[in-house]
């Protein structure tokens, strides 16, 4: 049977008793014969920066000059040009009616590639996020379905247009009305990924045959009450179903480190890694307020994620469009505030400053990815790593030709080492044919896609 013959979770649990004998490992798939390693999974994630960028010092002279004369922006992603893949010609969605909202829609459309219900501006109303559309269907296999991570946190009020706040500082969304919250604190992170505490800081313990009972029955009984429900109560159910989902793949995923655990106990070996796979690497908590050791233990803990399978999808909000500063730069001028420049060279100068800065973060982050070995190559070959904004240009707010990096080959989906200048799409395209990459499924484009941009794959 191949590899990718999964099995279904319930039928798993039942026949365990069986399942004992010959673990499954990944995807919960069969075995692969002792010759053949299995495939790595692969990692899907994303990492934002407001305001959009200097385009004229952001953007390669050519795609020829891209790996050997990349733009200072860029400089700092140098040794691993190779593995990036440079996209010029996405635009944005459209945001009229909502003309004056700009910065409430540049994050909060990042990932959705959909605009907010005019109707109800506020109230949250968007569309579920390709993030979460991914965790929707790899989450089941990891302790965590996502993880999500900001540098500051999300309490920024600003009303534009009338749309709700949350807007202003989220990219994902669980559903249409259920905005994701983000972690700020690094040792609530790690506590989170390892120490079995859930986002509010409470302990997460073992699952019982009774929590499993209890969320039969309570979907069951959910199913049968929503036949006799007026629509609008149809709604707000589903969402509720939501929640008692996330838990439910909480559990299995907690029931099934048990098992590895009692397997390991017995001395059989259930490890996922191979021999030759590095080991994971160490978190150090940094003290003071230095932004860049900061920002990099969050991408440090973003890639201990993916490195010990704990999630395969990530966001990190690098920092929101409500007034930060880089002292470590020189100046404490605010983004915002230096991004409406109207071609002041010194403020030109702040913006292109702070635009290397976000990018040497995640050029930090990509290269970390690379020097771990996994598999037959290292955490980046088996990643998909989107860096980008949700702005072309912060002094005028424009959107048609925003600025994206993908780091990371997918598993051998997507073609890296170019600088592709003409790509004719929109975010919600770029959006689907990285899900695709990634062997997620959907049954709809994302947002306003209309195409998967295939000029990014690899020909196999």
């Amino acid at each position: 049977m191949s590899s990718n013959t999964l099995i279904d979770r319930r039928t798993c649990l039942k026949g365990i008793g069986v399942a004992l004998a010959l673990p499954l490992f990944e995807s919960m798939g069969w075995a692969e014969p002792e010759k053949k390693k299995a495939k790595p999974p692969v990692r899907l994630g994303f990492m934002y920066m407001p305001h959009g960028v200097i385009m004229d010092q952001f953007w390669p002279a050519s795609p020829e000059s891209f790996l050997t004369a990349p733009p200072l922006a860029l400089e700092s992603l140098r040794p691993v040009l190779d593995q990036c893949l440079l996209i010029k010609g996405i635009s944005g969605i459209p945001i009229a009616p909502f003309d004056g909202a700009p910065h409430a829609l540049e994050l909060s459309t990042w990932l959705t590639a959909r605009l907010p219900d005019a109707e109800r501006r506020s109230q949250v109303n968007i569309s579920i996020s390709a993030d979460q559309i991914a965790a929707n269907y790899v989450g089941h296999f990891t302790s965590l379905p996502s993880l999500e991570l900001a540098t500051m946190p999300q309490t920024h009020k600003e009303n534009q247009a009338g749309l709700h706040e949350a807007y202003y500082s989220h990219c994902s969304f669980r559903s249409a009305t259920q905005a994701v919250p983000a972690e700020v604190n690094p040792r609530n992170v790690l506590n989170r990924l390892f120490g079995m505490r859930d986002q509010t800081g409470r302990k997460v313990g073992p699952a019982d045959a009774l929590d499993r009972k209890m969320l039969d029955l309570v979907i069951g009984g959910a199913r049968d009450l929503r036949r006799k429900l007026p629509q609008s109560d149809q709604h707000k159910l589903d969402e509720y179903l939501d929640s008692v989902r996330s838990v439910e793949r909480r559990i299995a995923a907690i029931e099934y480190r048990q098992k590895e655990a009692a397997l390991e106990a017995a001395g059989v070996s259930v490890s996922k890694r191979h021999a030759s796979d590095s080991p994971p690497i160490e978190i150090k908590i940094p003290v003071g307020d230095k932004r860049s050791e900061y920002m990099q233990v969050m991408c440090d803990l973003n890639v201990l994620a993916f490195q010990t399978d704990t999630t395969r999808v990530s966001t990190y909000i690098g920092s929101t469009p409500n007034g930060v500063s880089y002292p470590e730069l020189g100046f404490t001028n605010t983004h915002h505030s230096q991004t409406h420049h109207a071609n002041d060279a010194e403020k030109v100068g702040k913006v292109a400053a702070i635009t290397a800065f976000n990018v040497e973060q995640f050029a930090y982050m990509i290269r970390r990815m690379q020097s771990i070995r996994e598999g037959d190559g290292t955490l980046l070959d088996n990643c998909i790593m989107m860096w980008g904004s949700g702005l072309e240009d912060g002094n005028k707010h424009t959107r048609e030709n925003l600025p994206f990096i993908v780091a990371g080959r997918g598993g051998g989906t997507i073609n890296t080492g170019r600088f592709l200048n003409n790509v004719r799409g929109n975010q919600g395209d770029l959006l689907t044919t990285l899900l695709g990459c990634a062997g997620v499924p959907l049954d709809r484009p994302i947002g306003i896609a209309t195409k998967e941009i295939t000029e990014m794959r690899a020909t196999i």
